[in-house]
C-alpha cells in the first residue's frame, strides 16, 4: 500500500496534497516529487506492508539505492543508520509490549531521506503514520527544517517505545524477584527464561543503534539542521538509556537465575535432610521390632510380663532423643 502523505511547505502540510492510501500511481508520485521546489520543502510518501511492485515503483521514481531497498524489505536485517552527505537511511526495529502474554512484538520501519523527499516503509507491527504526522503537525518549526524532521518524528516515537518496553520488563523483573525468594522458587525459573528471551529481542533492536546514537547525543552530524540538534540529542539519549536498560536487565536476570537455582538446591537439601532424619528415627523401632521378630526361644526378657511395655518405652525414648537432636541441629 502506497500513501502520499503530502507536501510540506514551511513546516506545514499543504492543503489538498494528501492522497488516499493505496491510490498513488506513478504520475501521482512524480507530481508529488516535483512539487518540492524550495530548499526545505519535502514530499512524504508512506508504504505499509508493500508488495514488491510497489517498492520498485517508489524506488524508480525517487531513485533509491537497490541495496538499501533490500535492507528495508528484509525482516532479518539488523537495525542500522547510514548517513551520507545529503541522504540518510534508517532501519528501526519497532517494539511493542503485550501485557497479556508478557511478550515483545517486533515490527520494523525504514526511512529514506533525501533532497525534497522522505519515504517511510512499515513492515509488520510498526508505528502508524497518523502518530508521526500528528507529531509533525505539533512541531511545525521542526518540519520547516526539511525531510529530516520525518526521521526525527519516527525515531522519537520508536525510542520512547523502547523505554516503555524496558519499563514493562523492569516491572516483571521486580515481580520475579519476589517469587525467587518465595517458598516456590522453582516456578520463577521459567519466567526468567521467558523474560530473558524478550530482553534479547530488545537487545537486537537497540544495540546496533548505539554507536550512531552517541553521535546524535553529541550533535556531531553535519546533515542535521541546528533547530533539530536538541531533539536529535534527546532521541540519542533515549536510545542510549534503552541500551543501558538492556545491559542491566541481562545482568539482573542472570543473577536472579543463579539465585533461583541456589534457592532450589537449598530447599532440596532441606527436604533431603528431613527425609534422612525421619528415616533415622523410624529405623530404631524397625530394628528393634525386627530383632524381636526372629522367633528364637532364648531371647532377653522374652517371657517377662513387663518386656513388651519396656521395649515400647525404649523405642519411644530413643526416637524422642533422636527427634530432639535433629530438631536442634535444624534438620527437622
Amino acid at each position: 500500500m502506497i500513501g502520499i502523505m503530502g507536501l510540506y511547505h514551511d513546516g506545514r502540510l499543504v492543503s489538498g496534497s494528501r492522497g488516499a492510501p493505496g491510490t498513488a500511481s506513478r504520475e501521482a508520485l512524480e507530481r508529488a516529487r516535483d512539487a518540492a521546489t524550495a530548499a526545505t520543502d519535502f514530499t512524504w510518501v508512506a508504504l505499509s506492508d508493500p508488495t514488491r511492485a510497489e517498492v520498485d515503483l517508489v524506488a524508480d521514481v525517487f531513485h533509491l539505492e537497490p541495496l538499501l531497498l533490500e535492507d528495508a524489505t528484509s525482516r532479518q536485517q539488523r537495525a542500522k543508520i547510514e548517513i551520507g552527505d545529503q541522504r540518510l537511511f534508517v532501519l528501526l526495529k519497532v517494539l511493542e509490549w503485550v501485557d497479556d502474554t508478557s511478550d515483545v512484538e517486533t515490527g520494523q520501519v525504514a526511512c529514506f531521506v533525501g533532497p525534497g523527499y522522505a519515504i517511510t516503509m512499515r513492515m509488520g507491527r510498526a508505528e502508524d503514520t497518523d502518530i508521526v504526522s500528528a507529531r509533525l503537525a505539533a512541531h511545525p518549526e521542526l518540519a520547516a527544517t526539511g525531510p529530516l524532521s520525518v526521521f526525527w518524528a519516527i525515531a522519537d516515537v520508536v525510542a520512547r517505545e523502547y523505554l516503555a518496553v524496558g519499563e514493562a520488563i523492569q516491572s516483571d523483573i521486580e515481580e520475579i524477584e519476589q517469587q525467587v525468594f518465595s517458598d516456590q522458587p522453582s516456578q520463577a525459573a521459567n519466567r526468567i527464561y521467558r523474560l530473558n528471551r524478550e530482553n534479547i529481542e530488545m537487545r537486537r533492536a537497540v544495540q546496533p543503534l548505539l554507536p550512531d546514537s552517541q553521535r546524535l547525543a553529541r550533535e556531531s552530524l553535519p546533515l542535521v539542521p541546528p533547530p533539530l540538534h536538541p531533539y536529535m540529542r534527546d532521541v540519542g539519549d533515549n536510545i542510549l538509556r534503552a541500551g543501558d536498560m538492556v545491559d542491566g536487565f541481562d545482568s539482573t536476570l542472570m543473577t536472579m537465575l543463579m539465585a533461583s537455582t541456589a534457592r532450589q538446591d537449598l530447599l532440596q537439601n532441606k527436604d533431603m535432610r528431613k527425609i534422612s532424619a525421619w528415616a533415622a528415627i523410624i529405623a530404631v523401632p524397625t530394628a528393634i521390632a525386627g530383632i524381636y521378630g526372629m522367633n528364637f526361644d532364648d531371647m532377653p526378657e522374652l517371657h517377662w510380663s513387663f518386656g513388651y511395655p519396656v521395649v515400647l518405652a525404649i523405642m519411644a525414648g530413643i526416637c524422642l532423643l533422636l527427634y530432639r537432636g535433629f530438631k536442634k541441629s535444624g534438620w527437622l
